[in-house]
């Protein structure tokens, strides 16, 4: 008889309660029991496990040697059971979301940490990409739910939850050629000369145009490679103030001052999932998560 995930749990309560009537006990077990199943283990494995005394079971070296792994393989064996349960609950095998690539994930990261705790064998996917893409992956199933900046337009199909708010600025470099050509201050309207880097999908139609105010644009579907690129001056760039907050800070990149109107328009962060698509444990449990931080 060779270890198994009983004879693995009567092994490591011997060894932690130091007797056989002790681990019996906390099994609820008979000591003879026990007994019989350690000794049948040692057998087997050629090897003296405990020292018997009158009072007590003392560890030998090889029962130390064996302990730390089979506490980790008894460990994973547990966890294996309740993530087979939690699946015969309602458990999705893999939770996959979608967030827009413009909206910071933190708030996000932080309640997957949380919810990994409780579920450490669950499949996590996070999938990152500019909101038509992701709004197509919601609507063909591919992702459970998204995190998305605001919508255009509410649809009927589709649940909305408020997780927080960002602003979107308008930003330039001074590196930019253009930058020394105005005062501290410029007109919102002398942008619409100036090239501007957009977060867009690669396929498929920018669905909100409220964001492009440049004449001429350049695409990039990554937020980051568009910040890199207003930083070295190829353009000028709207961007959530959370994401380039630091870089403003280290003067790599200005928020730009306008004459005739404020740089800072209200971003609102949503989750968004459609009323079609049950949630399942995990994507609920992290929503309310999400909404907690």
């Amino acid at each position: 008889m060779k270890f198994t995930s009983e004879n693995i749990e009567v092994f490591l309560a011997v060894f932690d309660k130091g007797s056989f009537s002790a681990a019996a006990r906390s099994l609820k077990k008979v000591p003879s029991a026990i007994s019989m199943n350690i000794a049948n283990i040692e057998a087997d494995l050629g090897l003296t496990l405990f020292t018997r005394t009158p009072q007590k079971v003392i560890p030998t070296d090889h029962a130390v040697a064996l302990e730390p792994k089979a506490r980790i393989i008894f460990d994973k064996i547990k966890q294996l059971n309740t993530y087979t349960y939690d699946l015969s609950t309602g458990l999705e095998s893999i939770l996959k979301i979608g967030v827009v690539s413009a909206v910071d994930n933190r708030k996000l990261l932080l309640s997957i940490s949380k919810l990994s705790l409780k579920y450490p064998l669950l499949n996590v996917e996070i999938i990152t990409a500019p909101k038509e893409d992701i709004l197509q992956m919601l609507y063909s199933g591919k992702i459970s739910f998204c995190l998305t900046n605001s919508t255009q337009h509410i649809k009927i199909e589709e649940y909305l939850q408020l997780i927080y708010l960002d602003t979107l600025i308008e930003t330039i470099s001074p590196k930019h050629t253009a930058f020394t050509s105005f005062s501290s201050e410029m007109y919102i309207e002398d942008l619409i000369d100036l090239r501007q880097i957009v977060v867009a999908s690669n396929d498929l139609e920018i669905s909100d145009l409220r964001p492009i105010v440049g004449a001429t644009y350049w695409k990039t579907n990554d937020v980051y490679t568009a910040i890199d690129m207003v930083t070295l001056g190829l353009g000028w760039g709207n961007f959530p103030k959370s994401l380039v907050q630091s870089l403003i800070d280290q003067g790599e990149l200005i928020q730009l001052k306008f004459r005739n109107t404020k740089n800072d328009l209200p971003f609102p962060i949503y989750i968004v999932w459609l009323k079609n698509n049950a949630l399942h444990k995990a994507a609920q449990e992290l929503i309310a998560l999400i909404k907690e931080n």
